[in-house]
């Protein structure tokens, strides 16, 4: 938000200035600098940038600068927080600020730009999401007529004109926004004689629908959900009322060539697209008569319940090699192939090349690739040169990318012109033996993985396997691998997800031989320093870091067995007292020892035997960096060892304070520095409306960072962020949130409800507000008053799982509630594989269900597809515009300040 202020001049010099001026509190060690275009601001090199100087004003920080600049000057500018070699710590959100001197301003004169930082939400009116879907108009963000305008009203020689201009996004129904100040124009501080300006309108809110790509279903489709079934989907949604359709990650998964790639979050390449998704039926307009008998019979026997992802994926790919042989040479010379690959080359040759090898080498390991296990650029042009005798091998991998691009993009043109957003999903990781990990090795942590710890979800946390990143290294090219990951994504989605957006702040780290999310630390964290211990009276940091097993442990955990297990997988190094072995130390080697043993009839209930020893190599307190072993961290929920129940007092109380000064305090300002320095590079890389997955442990730096850089939440009322809640309030939720029942990383809301009776009857009393018994299913009625408890929530947005919303009606929850969750995130190796049972054209004749969740939308105020809000400008900025006499004074200046984000008299608004 900023105001344009008054101009005059001052004649002091012969040279125009520009000065800026805006408050901003600062750290320690930082300061403002004004980086733009133009040489005079260091032409978007931060080190050449303007350094500002700060001066206290009362309670304010203001920072100033002035430079000389030409007649005529037009530039485009932003401002960053630096420390003192000009590192970037925090830039602006939202859209490059615009300056151009209006015409007519003499030698010796100062414009004084005013400004004030920009967050985020302060752009959202401009993200593709409502600019070019929601609303579909085009905004100028150019300022050469304000300025000029305003210029030319000041027709008397002693008079300015101040031009006000303010977002206020969030204003109420019957308020008024008044400018009041000191002078008669402004009501000499009085409300009622103020200058009062135009109301500007509602919140905008909107509703959505989620499916994974993977379940949706369609007449037309072979066994799996399409790219192109998103136009019939897109059709059933707008007709229910819904803005939205949200996916899971669409990027190509087939690293191990088994239906373990169906997990989407799992990338060979975030780049490329998933073949599964592939509709081989377009792939050409001249189909030989005995494929297609092919693909008919395909699509009878993969018509199944559930997804086939092994038989699906390659039957489409088997069909479309037959297509490929006989156009390659057509489509490969055609000009919108030659396009495509030209601005997708970089991505699209390292890829072609890593599947080669991969199906060559048969493994995705790239390690075990022999001379090219690593990359280089030169290796990469000799593997898909033209004198290849595998080219067209090559090829094929392009000209699937390139039908796959094709029809996605279809989709997503069809999706904008009906007014409904795509959104997409930015998963947190990429596969440690991906195309990304084989090209860029230097951003990512191999010795490390990626996970979450314990909570809702799963008690012993998350390991997800995914290498954790290398942020230092990334952000020396200003974080171009994410920036280009994004640019990739705007090509088909307006609005994205990212996914767990807790490791911007910081990442649940593990090493690369842990198998479970347990025994981990944050990465970056401030850890327990051995001196810091010391001092504390801890010294015995063996003990606290080593397993602590005791004999009567295993004969507890073991019972008759215990001699058995300590014999194989154990020594007693003391009396009573054990360590584990040296080839089963770890949780990777006790699983490998247990799958090799030689008497596996002797281990007479393997998965027990392994959850106990897991437990035993879990049992410690601190955990000791490998990086530094004078640097250890506590281990998650220590007061539930054994090793810790036995400590003495004094130490258990220490290292309980240490335990919550790690994980609630001492991390929030290196966290919040850290999502400050890494998340603003993403968003500003592309114009997609973001939202962020915030589930789990929240830091309590996270949510202020997320309101900052305009970022919207996500709050399922099941998993509640407030800890004395059992269930969330909907009609307590903020606007910057997405709501939800239910997402894909838990049971559906027809499943929740059933699964246990005495939280079903705490929801009906607390929530329903009703002492009666409950129904034991899920029935409509139940539904309906779960979904327009979200549908009325203050919340931007709410999004409903496509399974949540079959409810409504009878006839569709015949199927058990248990077949339609898509994800079980406690097993790492769950097949995702959710079909909806009932295709989209079925969806779109049953007018009944379109209409009860149109109403359900519409009843509840939240805007939709071909609704009043959408004909018609959401917004106008509130402005008044009014001359003063200008007040003597032996200097003149010009007082400008660009308005926020430099958008034009017309805005939109979205909250």
């Amino acid at each position: 938000m900023v105001e344009l202020g008054l101009l005059s001049g001052t004649k002091s010099t012969k040279s125009v200035h520009v000065s800026f001026r805006i408050p901003y509190y600062t750290h320690w060690g930082q300061s403002l600098l004004v980086c733009g275009s133009e040489p005079v601001l260091g032409s978007w090199n931060l080190k050449k940038g303007l350094l500002l100087r700060p001066v206290h004003h009362g309670d304010e920080l203001i920072w100033f600068g002035t430079v000389p600049v030409p007649k005529g000057f037009k530039c485009e500018y932003s401002y960053y927080v630096v420390d003192d070699n000009r590192n970037v710590l925090r830039w602006e959100m939202g859209e490059k600020r615009k300056v151009l001197l209006p015409e007519g301003i003499q030698d010796g004169e100062v414009v004084e730009l005013h400004d004030l930082w920009q967050v985020g939400s302060d752009a959202l009116p401009l993200k593709s999401a409502f600019k070019d879907v929601i609303f579909r108009r085009k905004l100028s963000l150019d300022i050469e007529t304000p300025l000029g305008v305003i210029r030319s009203t000041l027709d008397q020689e002693d008079s300015v004109l101040v031009h006000f201009k303010i977002s206020c996004p969030n204003i109420e129904r019957e308020t008024s926004i008044y400018i009041i100040g000191n002078t008669l124009k402004l009501g000499q501080w009085n409300v009622q004689n103020g200058l009062k300006l135009s109301y500007s309108g509602n919140a905008w809110r909107g509703a959505g629908v989620a499916i994974p790509m993977f379940s949706v279903r369609s007449e037309a489709d072979l066994g799996v959900g399409e790219f192109l079934d998103l136009k019939l989907f897109v059709d059933w949604a707008g007709e229910s009322g819904f803005h939205l359709v949200q996916l899971l990650p669409i990027n190509d998964t087939s690293v191990h060539g088994m239906w373990w790639d169906s997990y989407p979050y799992s990338s060979l390449s975030v780049f490329a697209l998933h073949p599964l998704y592939l509709r081989v039926q377009a792939l050409s307009e001249n189909i030989p008569e005995d494929i297609k008998l092919e693909i008919q019979k395909a699509k009878e026997q993969l018509d199944g319940k559930d997804v086939d992802y092994e038989a699906t994926l390659s039957t489409k790919l088997s069909i479309a090699k037959k297509i490929f042989a006989q156009e390659k040479d057509l489509i490969l010379n055609s000009s919108s192939f030659q396009k495509f690959f030209s601005e997708n080359q970089d991505w699209l040759k390292p890829y072609a090349a890593f599947c080669f090898l991969r199906d060559f080498f048969e493994t995705s390991d790239h390690s075990q690739w022999g001379r090219f296990s690593h990359f280089s650029n030169e290796k990469l042009e000799k593997l898909v040169s033209k004198d290849t005798l595998h080219y067209s091998i090559i090829c094929f991998h392009y000209y699937i990318q390139f039908h796959l691009h094709v029809q996605l993009s279809e989709a997503a043109d069809y999706a904008r012109k009906k007014g409904v957003i795509l959104k997409g999903d930015l998963p947190i990781g990429v596969d440690r033996n991906s195309v990304d990990t084989w090209v860029y090795p230097n951003l990512f942590r191999m010795n490390t993985a990626t996970g979450a710890p314990p909570d809702y979800f799963d008690k012993n946390g998350q390991n997800w396997g995914f290498p954790t990143y290398n942020w230092e290294e990334m952000s020396k090219d200003n974080y171009a691998w994410w920036r280009a990951r994004l640019t990739q994504m705007a090509k088909y989605f307006t609005a994205y997800r990212i996914d767990h957006i807790l490791g911007f702040f910081r990442i649940w780290e593990l090493p690369e031989h842990a198998m479970t999310g347990l025994v981990g630390k944050f990465r970056p964290s401030i850890p327990l320093s051995q001196e810091e211990l010391e001092k504390e009276g801890i010294w015995d940091f063996d003990r606290l870091s080593r397993p602590y097993i005791l004999q009567e442990f295993l004969q507890d955990k073991f019972g008759a067995s215990w001699t058995f297990i300590a014999s194989n997988f154990l020594n007693e190094y003391q009396k009573n007292r054990y360590e584990f072995k040296e080839d089963c130390n770890t949780e990777k080697k006790i699983a490998s020892k247990l799958k090799s043993f030689p008497e596996r009839s002797l281990l007479q209930d393997e998965d027990k035997i392994r959850r106990e020893l897991f437990g035993l190599v879990q049992n410690i307190v601190l955990i000791r960096d490998p990086e530094n072993p004078r640097n250890f961290y506590p281990r998650f929920n220590l007061e539930d060892t054994s090793s810790f129940k036995d400590l003495d007092d004094h130490s258990k109380n220490v290292l309980k304070r240490l335990y919550y000064d790690y994980y609630f305090h001492r991390q929030e300002n290196l966290w919040r520095q850290n999502a400050l320095k890494t998340l603003p590079a993403l968003l500003n890389s592309s114009d997609m409306l973001a939202c962020g997955e915030d589930l789990g442990l929240i830091p309590s730096c996270v949510h202020p960072v997320m309101q900052e850089l305009g970022l919207i939440g996500l709050r399922i009322q099941r998993m509640p962020s407030e800890p004395d809640l059992e269930f969330g309030i909907p009609s307590q939720y903020s606007y910057m949130t997405v709501c939800a029942p239910s997402c894909h990383d838990c049971s559906t809301l027809r499943a929740w409800w059933e699964e246990d009776e005495g939280r079903r009857q705490r929801y009906f009393k607390n929530v329903v507000g009703s002492d009666m018994s409950p129904p034991a299913r899920c029935v409509p009625d139940i539904a309906h008053f779960i979904i327009r408890e979200h549908v009325e929530s203050p919340s931007m947005w709410a999004i409903f799982p496509l399974q949540d919303l079959l409810v409504l009606k009878e006839e569709y929850t015949t199927r058990p509630a248990t077949e339609e969750t898509i994800n079980d995130p406690t097993n790492p190796k769950h097949y995702w594989r959710y079909r909806v049972h009932v295709t989209v054209e079925a969806l779109i004749k049953d007018k009944e269900l379109i209409s009860t969740i149109k109403d359900l939308v519409s009843g509840s105020g939240r805007s939709h597809p071909g609704g009043q809000a959408e004909r018609q400008a959401s917004h106008k900025s509130a402005v008044a515009t009014t001359e003063k006499q200008q007040i003597a004074s032996s200097k003149d200046k010009v007082h400008l300040a660009t308005p926020l984000n430099a958008v034009a008299q017309e805005t939109l608004t979205v909250r």
